[in-house]
C-alpha cells in the first residue's frame, strides 16, 4: 500500500482502514487511492476468503464537468440551419421549454395548456412530471406545425410512410433521426464544440441566467430535484437578479426577427412557409 498502518492487513478494523484512507486522500491522487482500495478488497475476498465489509470506505468523486453551451446567436443559427421542418420545430421546442430529448419526443396535444400558458411534461428523469412555462412563440410554432399532420395525439409523430400516413403513426419520431439531424446542422454551422440535443437544454438554462432569471425558477423549469444541479450553470455565465415569464418570452424574441435562407426538401413546403411566417 502507498502508506502504512504498521499492522498486518488481515486484522485491520474498519476504523483503522478509514483513518488510513483519510490520510491517503490528503497526500495521493485518486488513482492511487483506488488502486490501494482495490488491492485490499482483493486480499480480503480472494486470499483471506472473508467478506469485504468496507467497500464504501472511500470512493473517488464523480467527475463534475461543465457542459458545452451555445450562444443565443449560435442557437438561432443552428435551428434555422436544420434542414427538415419537423427537426427544426423540435429543436426550437426543446430549447424554448428546456426539455430533454425523450421529454420532447413524448409531447402530446393534451400536454399543451394554451389557456394557462403551461406545458405538462410527463415521465421526466426519475419518472417525475413537471409543469413548465409555454412561451407564446412556442405555442404559435407548435400550432402551425401540428396543422401539417393533425395527429390526434402526438405533437411529433413518426413520419415513416410520408405526410399522408403521419396521422396514423403510433410512435413519435425516432431519436436516432433527431440526433443525426442536429449533427448535420452542427457541421453546417461549423460549430466545433461537443453539442448534442441535450445542449439545447443547457443553453436554455444559461441564456435565462444571463437574462436575470433566478435559480429556483430555472430549477423548476428543468425539473432538478436538487438546486445544486442548477447552480452549475452559474459557472457558465454571469448571473443577475431578476425573474418573470417575460424574460422567457424575451429570450425567444431574436428568433422572431429573421429566419434566414433555408434549403427546403421537407415533405411539406407550404407548411414550412407557415412556420417560417411565425418565426420570421
Amino acid at each position: 500500500m502507498a502508506g502504512s498502518v504498521k499492522r498486518c492487513p488481515d486484522n485491520l478494523t474498519a476504523d483503522e482502514l478509514k483513518g488510513y484512507f483519510a490520510s491517503l486522500v490528503a497526500s495521493h491522487s485518486w488513482s492511487t487511492v483506488k488502486l490501494d482500495r482495490n488491492g485490499i478488497q482483493f486480499f480480503y475476498r480472494h486470499v483471506l476468503h472473508r467478506p469485504w465489509d468496507w467497500v464504501d470506505i472511500i470512493k473517488p468523486p464523480r467527475p463534475q464537468r461543465l457542459p458545452d453551451v451555445l450562444t443565443v446567436e449560435e442557437t438561432f443559427k443552428l435551428i434555422n440551419t436544420t434542414r427538415k421542418l419537423r427537426y427544426r420545430v423540435f429543436f426550437f421546442t426543446v430549447y424554448s421549454l428546456g426539455l430533454r430529448l425523450s421529454e420532447g419526443l413524448q409531447l402530446q396535444i393534451g400536454d399543451i395548456d394554451a389557456t394557462r400558458g403551461r406545458v405538462h411534461i410527463r415521465g421526466g428523469k426519475g419518472d417525475k412530471d413537471r409543469s413548465v412555462t409555454l412561451p407564446e412563440k412556442t405555442l404559435q410554432v407548435l400550432r402551425r406545425f401540428w396543422s401539417t399532420h393533425r395527429h390526434p395525439q402526438l405533437l411529433f409523430p413518426n413520419p415513416s410512410g410520408g405526410a399522408q400516413r403521419m396521422q396514423a403513426a403510433t410512435t413519435p419520431m425516432n431519436r436516432g433521426g433527431v440526433q443525426a439531424a442536429i449533427k448535420a446542422a452542427i457541421n453546417d454551422c461549423a460549430i466545433r464544440r461537443r453539442i448534442t440535443v441535450h445542449s439545447l437544454r443547457h443553453s436554455c438554462a444559461t441564456h435565462l441566467l444571463e437574462r436575470g432569471v433566478d435559480l429556483p425558477t430555472i430549477q423548476a423549469l428543468l425539473g432538478h430535484t436538487d438546486i445544486r444541479t442548477t447552480v452549475r450553470y452559474t459557472h457558465l455565465t454571469d448571473v443577475t437578479g431578476a425573474n418573470g415569464r417575460e424574460q422567457i418570452d424575451g429570450l425567444l424574441r431574436p428568433f422572431a426577427r429573421h429566419a434566414g435562407r433555408r434549403r427546403r426538401h421537407d415533405f411539406a413546403l407550404e407548411a414550412d412557409r407557415l412556420v417560417l411566417a411565425v418565426i420570421a
